[in-house]
């Protein structure tokens, strides 16, 4: 057992000081005041002076590589299980990009298993930009139904010039495959919706719905502040459902990018609930750059810890509430994938947190009831022993 002391909680909401017990891999006691010398606690740790927020969740990345736009050469290798833990990410979820081709759903699922063991929670989107998507066991919705770590389908890209362009009834039937697949699954069969650079990059989303069942709530469209135009379109869209911010995108597009943090203040300010507003890293993906004759003319990789900086960035910069900069990463987006155990600090909850000092550096880390961080180091090594 793990005991906590002096927790400044904010779990998301601030709960004031409180200690936690933790037992195997969940959060079994908060309380005022628990004794060191209950009975089998093994380790103690006094969180006093710093806050205690859930671990981050990184709802799209590229654990297994990516990119490839610019040939063999440019392709993105894997992640390892340090990228995350050095970024307070403690649940990941995995996709395939561009690449479909050479790159398969199999070899996501093999590193969500690989991560699973090495101390995260990790979960993976099967398909990729094409269509129709590639898959594990021969259709969207088996794979969603009867594989544990497949929650969704994507990403599926969109008002790109590297999609297949598909049509709003090609768009309509992998959402409601991923739909019947979550309920045979007791997932939420998202459909993860890559946005590219093109004008009404939403608009394929509002046909589906208006000649459709589906609705708002089957999608999640990422990249949303890739630039001014995608932005601005994003404000609406988000008065209806749930839009997702790329942290690693800024700062190496900043002419026409806009920075993660400052996109957050100003969709709260324009009236986008809170609820439907997350972030993701896009880690170990290829963020390149084209010329306008579609020539790849700059590429950059995604990192996780590009989360922890803009979630700084919004409390000290954006003076955005440190309760509310935790629902955009990390409850907000367990509640929009229906990880049912992530994002909340509350006793049955899976034991993800952080302990982070008044820098928000991360000084302790838990990750499924293990200690990843303590006093700014790592404690866990990964199957290499790095």
């Amino acid at each position: 057992m793990l005991l906590i002391k002096n927790a400044n909680l904010f779990g998301p909401n601030p709960e004031g000081k409180k200690d936690l017990l933790i037992a195997a891999n969940k959060i079994v006691f908060i309380e005022d005041n628990i004794s060191e010398k209950a009975p089998y606690i093994t380790r103690v740790i006094d969180a006093n002076g710093h806050i205690t927020v859930p671990g981050f969740i990184d709802s799209h990345c590229h654990f297994a590589g990516a990119g490839g736009e610019g040939g063999p050469a440019t392709r993105t290798p894997e992640m390892h299980i340090s990228d995350f833990f050095e970024a307070g990410v403690t649940t990941a979820v995995g996709c395939l990009g561009t690449d479909g081709i050479t790159r398969t759903p199999k070899s996501v699922l093999m590193k969500a298993k690989s991560l699973n063991i090495e101390g995260i929670t990790a979960y993976m989107y099967t398909g990729a930009y094409q269509m129709p998507p590639p898959t594990i066991l021969g259709s969207i919705a088996e794979d969603i139904a009867m594989i544990e770590e497949v929650i969704g389908v994507g990403e599926i890209a969109l008002s790109d010039h590297r999609s297949s362009n598909p049509s709003t009834l090609e768009i309509a039937k992998i959402a409601a495959a991923a739909r019947v697949g979550g309920m045979l699954g007791g997932k939420a069969g998202i459909v993860n919706i890559h946005l590219g650079d093109a004008l009404n990059p939403f608009q394929p989303i509002y046909d589906v719905v208006k000649n459709s069942e589906l609705g708002f709530k089957q999608f999640r469209p990422t990249h949303i502040n890739r630039n001014k135009h995608i932005f601005e379109d994003a404000k609406k869209y988000g008065l209806l459902g749930v839009i997702d911010i790329t942290a690693s995108s800024y700062p190496y597009f900043p002419d026409y990018e806009i920075k993660p943090s400052t996109a957050v203040a100003e969709l709260i300010k324009t009236g986008v609930p809170l609820r439907h507003i997350t972030m993701s890293s896009d880690g170990g993906g290829s963020l390149p750059g084209f010329d306008g004759n579609g020539n790849l003319v700059k590429l950059e990789t995604g990192k996780p810890l590009s989360l922890l900086h803009e979630f700084k960035d919004m409390i000290l910069n954006e003076n955005i509430p440190i309760e509310k900069a935790v629902q955009i990463i990390s409850t907000n987006i367990a509640n929009a994938l229906r990880l049912n155990t992530k994002g909340e600090i509350k006793i049955g909850m899976d034991a993800d947190l952080l302990i982070l000092n008044e820098k928000f550096e991360i000084k302790t880390m838990v990750a499924k009831g293990i200690l990843i961080t303590d006093d700014y180091k790592f404690v866990k090594k990964n199957s290499f022993g790095n």
